[in-house]
C-alpha cells in the first residue's frame, strides 16, 4: 500500500518521460555517442536546462489555476489556437503513423511467427484503442510507469553489457569534431527534439488537469512528479549515448541515420556483445517507440480535441468530454492507418517535414509559456533568467538553421 500511494504522486511527469524517449533518445542520443563518444554530453545536459522552464511552466500553470496553457492560449488570441492547430493535426497523423510502423517492424523482430507487416501495424493501432478507449488518463497513467520502469531497467542492463565489451578505438582512427560547420545539421536535428517537441508542454498541462480532477491532492507533488519525470529523460538521453559510444565510437562503419538506424541499432549489438543481444535490444527500441506512440495518440488527441471545442465554444467549452476524446482518438488512428495503407513511402519525406515545423515554431510556443509563467508570479528569479536564456536560445537555433541547415 505505501508503494501504491508513492506511485500515485506520480503521473504526468512520467507519461512526459516516456514521451521524450523515442526519437529524441534512441536515435539522436545513440548517434551522438556513436559519432563523437562522449563529447556531446555536456551539450544534451545544457539543452535539456534551457527547455526546463517552458515545460514547468505549463506544468506549474495547470496545476495551479485548473486549467490548461490551450485555455491559457486563447485569452491571448484565437489566433494562436489556429497556429497550434494547424500544425498540431498534421504532426498527429505524421508521428502515429510513423511510430506505429516502426513499432510493427521491432514487434516482427520479437515475435517466433511472420504475422506480415500490414497485420502489425493493424495490431499495434488497435491496441492503442484497446488501451485507451476507457478510463483514457487512468490506463495511460499505468502503463506509461511500467513502461518507464521496465525500460530504465533493461537499458540499464545493456549499458552493463556494453561496458563489459567496450573496446579502445582503432590506431588510425580520428576523432570527428562535433562543432564544425559539416556537424551543424546533426546538432540541430539533436538538439531540436531534446527532450522532445515543445508541443509535448501543451499535451502536459492536460494531463496535469486531468491528474488534479482525479486527485486534488497532486498539486503538492506535481513539482516533484514534473522534475523527476525530467530528471529521468535527461538520464536516460546519457545512458543511450553512452551505449552508442562503448559499441559504435571508433569504429570504421558509419552509423546510418533515420529509420534505417533502428535496425543499424540492434545490429551493432549483436555484432558487438552477441547474437543474443539482438532480442534484447530489440525489446528496448520497441518498448521506446511503442511508449512514445501511445502517449502521442492520448497527447496529440486530447490537445486537437480541447483546441476544436475552444475555437467553437470559446472560454465556457466542456473542454475534458471523454466521449469526445474517443472520437478524435479513432480519427487519429483511422488517419494514420490509412496513411500507412496508401502513402507509405512517403511518411519517411513527412516526418522531417513536421519535426522542422515544430521546431521552427518551438520559440513561440516556448514564448507563449513564459508569458503565462509570469502570471505566475515566481519567487525563483534564477528560472526566469533561465526562460529567457532558453528562449534566445530558441530563437538563435531557429536562425541557424535557417543559415546552415536550410
Amino acid at each position: 500500500m505505501k508503494l501504491r500511494r508513492i506511485g500515485s504522486q506520480y503521473g504526468p511527469g512520467i507519461i512526459m518521460a516516456c514521451s521524450c524517449v523515442g526519437g529524441s533518445h534512441i536515435i539522436a542520443s545513440t548517434q551522438a555517442g556513436a559519432y563523437y563518444g562522449y563529447q556531446l554530453a555536456g551539450l544534451i545536459i545544457l539543452v535539456n536546462l534551457l527547455k526546463y522552464p517552458f515545460f514547468r511552466f505549463a506544468f506549474d500553470y495547470s496545476a495551479t489555476q485548473k486549467k490548461s496553457v490551450l485555455q491559457g492560449y486563447a485569452e491571448k488570441g484565437r489566433g494562436y489556437l489556429w497556429l497550434f492547430l494547424l500544425f498540431n493535426l498534421f504532426a498527429t497523423v505524421v508521428n502515429i503513423a510513423g511510430g506505429t510502423l516502426l513499432s510493427a517492424v521491432l514487434l516482427a523482430m520479437l515475435l517466433p511467427v511472420d504475422l506480415g507487416l500490414n497485420w502489425l501495424n493493424l495490431l499495434v493501432l488497435l491496441s492503442f484503442l484497446l488501451i485507451l478507449f476507457y478510463r483514457q488518463y487512468q490506463r495511460l497513467d499505468s502503463v506509461s510507469k511500467w513502461i518507464m520502469l521496465l525500460l530504465t531497467l533493461v537499458t540499464l542492463v545493456a549499458l552493463c553489457l556494453a561496458q563489459e565489451k567496450s573496446f579502445s578505438p582503432q590506431t588510425n582512427f580520428v576523432a570527428p569534431d562535433p562543432w564544425s560547420i559539416t556537424a551543424i545539421p546533426f546538432l540541430i536535428a539533436l538538439m531540436g527534439w531534446m527532450p522532445a517537441p515543445m508541443e509535448l508542454s501543451v499535451a502536459s498541462s492536460l494531463w496535469v488537469v486531468q491528474k488534479s480532477q482525479l486527485d486534488p491532492e497532486y498539486q503538492s507533488s506535481s513539482r516533484l512528479d514534473f522534475n523527476v519525470g525530467y530528471v529521468v529523460t535527461i538520464v536516460l538521453a546519457l545512458m543511450f549515448m553512452a551505449l552508442g559510444a562503448l559499441v559504435q565510437y571508433g569504429k570504421s562503419l558509419e552509423p546510418l541515420s533515420g529509420g534505417k538506424f533502428i535496425h543499424q541499432f540492434i545490429e551493432m549489438y549483436a555484432l558487438s556483445i552477441g547474437e543474443w543481444t539482438r532480442w534484447f535490444m530489440a525489446f528496448i527500441a520497441f518498448a521506446c517507440i511503442y511508449g512514445t506512440t501511445i502517449v502521442a495518440v492520448d497527447g496529440y488527441s486530447r490537445c486537437n480535441q480541447q483546441t476544436v471545442r475552444l475555437l467553437r465554444f470559446g472560454k465556457n467549452a466542456d473542454v475534458n468530454n471523454e466521449q469526445g476524446l474517443r472520437y478524435f482518438m479513432l480519427a487519429a488512428t483511422l488517419a494514420s492507418f490509412i496513411l500507412i495503407q496508401f502513402f507509405s513511402n512517403a511518411i519517411g519525406k513527412m516526418i522531417p517535414f513536421a519535426m522542422t515545423a515544430s521546431f521552427i515554431s518551438a520559440p513561440v510556443f516556448a514564448w507563449l509559456n513564459l508569458s503565462l509563467g509570469k502570471q505566475l508570479h515566481y519567487q525563483q528569479r534564477w528560472l526566469l533568467i533561465l526562460a529567457w536564456l532558453g528562449l534566445g536560445y530558441l530563437v538563435g537555433m531557429v536562425i541557424i538553421y535557417g543559415v546552415y541547415g536550410g
